[in-house]
């Protein structure tokens, strides 16, 4: 959904008759039914095969959400043409160069009104273009909002009036329908009682991303869209199942379980498949059975054809979906797997900061931040950003310091209707991130794109193990080692980045760089990846390596001997043999022994900031970001969840007269300057003195910043 707290605290509670089928040249043809019907096979036949390379037609760098309510479906009366008018005259002048829709979210419940939704978006669309502004739309396809008894109305109206609310009454609701197709004849159905999929946390019913009727709904609707708006990009929202692993038990699914894999799905409660069902929904399923592991592939399967549909329509249009997670277990349990949709893709994003005070604990988000930016960079270096939301300037301000800590574009949004009621002082989106977006723009041109990551160790992620459900003997997932280097790695200013299952499996793509590779509680490794590995290896690359590791394979089967055993008697001579990073300081001891001799190293001041190095066309760059800040809180206004809302940030740290020693064989630092929104106009020279042998010492002045500094050089 469009907040990542609801979707991340979600994630972690818990015939074919005349049907119209998309082709892959954009137009639709309805095929007569035939006595079998027509095969889901026939039906991804018609997509054909998408060019490997991302459609970049434009790069975005400080994106904002353009927000919709209820009372712009009156387009075109005057008062809201003129106010598209007066908003895309704010946005130029707060430097947006992409506009996003937000709102009308649930798009299916505004069929009745699809001529003054993208009439109103026509508009907007020409008044952005009048200032080079690009306009993309943002929606969810797959749901409609029906909210069960009181209880979910209720909470309906609390929690989700961002989306703007027009759903249909209980009797509308039986004959809703587009394009001929009833919405209540496309659900997902759920295993246990037959009835329509449902998602609780968002009081929605689902639609079956594998009923075809639906398929031909969707494209018919992005037809239609692309025709009457002339947008720059589409974001498709919520490609994954919120309803969960009770869905879909329609025919098209069973059909498809049965004929790519060769099971039935067993009855609802059958515990050597679902596992303990006593437990919240997301932590079901018997992964040591391989039919639950295939039952899970299938789920992820459907949606990536769903989402391969809408790329075949979207053509050169760039398209994105959204995503606040990628590595743990649990996100199984809701079909959402971003590595796998990501050859469709062109822009990827991570859905990063709430709006309430907890959100400045930000550095548990570094892991995912990164592992999204190397799946974007893998897919033929595809623009990547972090949304953060906020209700006050401070907390844009925040999300964009920390996008430009990570190096991918900054979409900051407000979120209006977000709360149960809106503040009385709450924020246009134009005014709460102008001053940050003027600052960047006079005072710093270091651009996302161009920048490149010092990386000193590479983390592996290995998809594999979260898709097999695996865990060690203490019951730790592979993840959880993999964001806990992240954590030392980011506190200890060394720079990394992930390597994930595809590069993985390519030895010649691992031989590339000279970093050690981490290989913490790899349980799952494909025989590709080991040859790969072993490849690398022989070769004399460097590996680091925490058992247990290869005791199963790529498809979840365990190893009769783990594979850690064929390393450890071949003797490599770069390969280590460590404790994992989870048990004991690891980090920390390699650097004691002097085998990983960090590029920087913080020698005086507080500790709490922390500093990333990037090269920007040769020329290097520090960012600095504080992780001991504190939120603090609107004095009488709270979230949803009773968590108080974020008014200013303030910070922890004393004594900000930083010091430190950076190997100047390695980085050269010349004619250096602190700058940071929080000094405004003023910069402050470093001095860089020379210290022992092949390195030199200087000192940072962070006087008065509390979020967010940059050093860069004029020379």
């Amino acid at each position: 959904m469009e907040h990542k707290n609801d979707r991340r605290d979600f994630i972690k509670k818990i015939s074919v008759a005349s049907l119209g089928l998309v082709l892959a040249d954009g137009f639709s043809k309805t095929y007569a039914s035939s006595p079998a019907g027509l095969a889901l096979t026939d039906v991804r036949s018609t997509l054909g095969n998408l060019s490997p390379n991302p459609s970049v037609p434009f790069v975005p760098q400080r994106a904002a959400s353009w927000w919709v309510t209820i009372e712009d479906l009156q387009w075109s009366q005057k008062k809201i043409v003129d106010k598209i008018k007066r908003r895309a005259a704010a946005f130029a002048e707060a430097e947006i160069d992409l506009a996003i829709n937000y709102g009308w979210h649930i798009r299916f419940d505004f069929s009745n009104y699809f001529g003054q939704v993208h009439g109103y978006m026509a508009n907007v669309c020409d008044e952005l273009h009048k200032y080079n502004i690009k306009f993309m739309d943002h929606y969810s396809c797959n749901h409609v909002e029906r909210p069960r008894g009181a209880a979910d109305y209720k909470a309906l109206h609390r929690g989700q009036r961002h989306h703007v609310l027009l759903f249909h009454d209980p009797k509308a609701a039986q004959f809703a329908q587009y394009e001929g197709h009833f919405f209540n004849d496309i659900c997902e159905v759920d295993i246990r009682d037959g009835s329509r999929g449902y998602s609780r946390q968002y009081q929605m019913e689902t639609f079956c991303h594998n009923n075809p009727a639906f398929l031909d709904m969707h494209g018919r609707y992005l037809e239609r869209l692309l025709k009457e708006v002339p947008i720059d990009g589409i974001e498709v929202d919520d490609m994954c199942d919120y309803s969960g692993l009770t869905t879909c038990g329609c025919k098209y699914c069973r059909e498809r379980f049965k004929k790519d894999y060769g099971h039935e799905i067993p009855a609802f409660g059958e515990k050597s498949f679902w596992g303990d069902v006593k437990k919240p929904m997301l932590q079901w399923g018997n992964y040591e059975n391989p039919a639950f592991r295939d039952w899970l592939r299938m789920k992820t399967d459907v949606i990536v054809d769903h989402v391969k549909m809408v790329k075949k329509i979207v053509g050169d249009k760039p398209l994105m979906s959204c995503c606040s997670s990628t590595g743990p277990i649990v996100l199984n349990g809701i079909s959402l797997d971003l590595e796998k949709m990501a050859p469709h893709l062109d822009f990827f994003m991570l859905e990063n900061v709430g709006t309430n005070i907890k959100s400045v604990d930000w550095t548990h988000m570094d892991a995912e931040a990164l592992n999204q930016k190397d799946i974007a960079d893998k897919r033929g270096k595809s623009p990547a950003m972090a949304l953060s939301y906020t209700i006050y300037e401070k907390g844009g301000y925040f999300g964009w310091a920390l996008s430009r800590f990570w190096g991918v574009g900054n979409w900051s949004s407000t979120h209006n209707q977000r709360l149960e009621e809106d503040p009385a002082d709450a924020m246009e989106m134009e005014d709460v991130i102008r001053p940050s977006n003027l600052w960047e723009v006079k005072h710093s041109g270091l651009k996302p794109q161009e920048g490149k990551d010092l990386v000193e160790v590479r983390v592996v992620n290995n998809k594999l193990c979260k898709d097999n459900g695996w865990r060690d003997q203490d019951g730790q997932e592979h993840w959880t080692h993999a964001r806990n280097w992240s954590k030392k790695l980011l506190e200890n200013n060394v720079g990394y980045r992930f390597v994930r299952y595809e590069e993985l499996a390519d030895a010649a793509a691992l031989k590339k760089e000279q970093t050690p590779l981490v290989l913490d509680g790899v349980g799952c490794v494909s025989d590709e990846q080991f040859k790969a590995i072993k490849t690398y290896l022989a070769a004399g690359g460097k590996a680091w390596m925490a058992l247990p590791f290869g005791t199963h394979d790529g498809k979840g089967f365990k190893r009769s001997v783990p594979l850690a055993d064929e390393l450890q008697n071949a003797k490599y001579k770069n390969l280590i043999f460590i404790e994992s990073i989870t048990k004991t300081d690891t980090l920390n001891q390699l650097i004691d022994k002097g085998i990983l001799k960090p590029v920087l190293r913080q020698t005086g001041g507080s500790k709490g900031w922390v500093a990333r190095i990037r090269i920007y066309k040769d020329k290097p760059a520090i960012h600095f970001m504080n992780t001991a800040l504190i939120g603090i809180p609107h004095p009488t206004i709270k979230d949803n969840s009773g968590i108080s809302i974020l008014s200013d940030i303030g910070s922890k740290i004393e004594n900000n007269n930083l010091q430190y020693e950076i190997h100047t064989d390695r980085i050269k630092l010349t004619g250096l300057k602190v700058s940071s929104p929080e000094l405004a106009e003023d910069q402050r020279n470093v001095a860089v003195l020379k210290g022992k042998k092949g390195h030199s010492t200087f000192n940072v002045n962070l006087n008065g910043i509390k979020i967010y500094a940059e050093l860069t050089s004029s020379v």
